[in-house]
């Protein structure tokens, strides 16, 4: 059994990517979530009904101990299965001016987005590269890309990862596994919901908010065959603002 791994994959982009693979690929879809388990069994509905298989994993990605604990839990219960795809968009934002930011707030973004990649793809470094295949994607953001004022924490976190994916992907292609990074830039989902939509559009060049579902396409062909000479790349997806 050939599995994709979605982190964070009950809503919003996660979400339309758990669907979009499960139309595009031959994948059995392992939608992770954190705390929303109804959505995360909605899109496992989703899947099912675009004629694919899948199954719901919870886990708080942040937490080394439990995407351990739980990944290992489902190895052993399913030996015979591999996963080929990963796809690293678990992420939050707590925004905020940095003068006025908590602790708290700085470690949580940090955890979730830049460890939580760490602790789900190392998880299965080690199998890939005996497999000498593997498609890992990690969902950055316009934020990580040229900084946003108000997301020091968030820019932050996916500045970093954007330098992982750079340094990994060299690490690893010889196995024939590639590393991407997409950035999206304002996308229509709940993570946005609360943005000024009108005042927004302004900066972008397309006139508009991008949909999830465009989003997904892109992350289905980079973990596709026919991105094998993809590697290392950041791919923006944000209307032209960062043009």
């Amino acid at each position: 059994m050939k599995c994709a791994l979605v982190t964070g994959g009950s809503r919003g982009i996660g979400s339309a990517i758990c669907e979009k693979l499960a139309e595009d690929s031959d994948y059995h879809i392992l939608i992770n979530y954190h705390s929303n388990k109804k959505a995360a069994e909605e899109t496992l509905e989703a899947v099912v009904a675009k004629g694919a298989t899948g199954e719901i994993l919870q886990f708080d990605v942040a937490n080394f101990n439990e995407v351990q604990s739980v990944l290992m839990q489902w190895q052993e219960a399913n030996p015979k299965a591999v996963v080929e795809v990963i796809v690293n968009n678990a992420g939050i934002t707590k925004d905020g001016l940095f003068m006025w930011m908590s602790q708290e707030d700085w470690s949580s973004v940090i955890n979730t987005s830049l460890n939580g990649f760490f602790n789900v793809t190392n998880f299965f470094m080690q199998k890939m590269l005996r497999n000498k295949y593997g498609r890992i994607v990690n969902m950055v953001s316009l934020s990580g890309v040229k900084g946003t004022a108000g997301q020091t924490n968030y820019s932050a976190a996916k500045g970093a990862i954007i330098g992982a994916t750079k340094a990994l992907a060299q690490e690893i292609a010889k196995r024939n596994i590639t590393v991407n990074a997409v950035a999206p830039g304002f996308i229509k989902t709940d993570m946005t919901s609360g943005l000024d939509e009108t005042e927004l559009i302004k900066m972008v060049p397309l006139n508009r908010f991008g949909e999830a579902d465009e989003v997904a396409d892109l992350v289905s062909f980079l973990v596709s065959k026919k991105a094998s000479y993809i590697t290392g790349e950041v791919i923006n997806i944000n209307g032209g603002i960062y043009s």
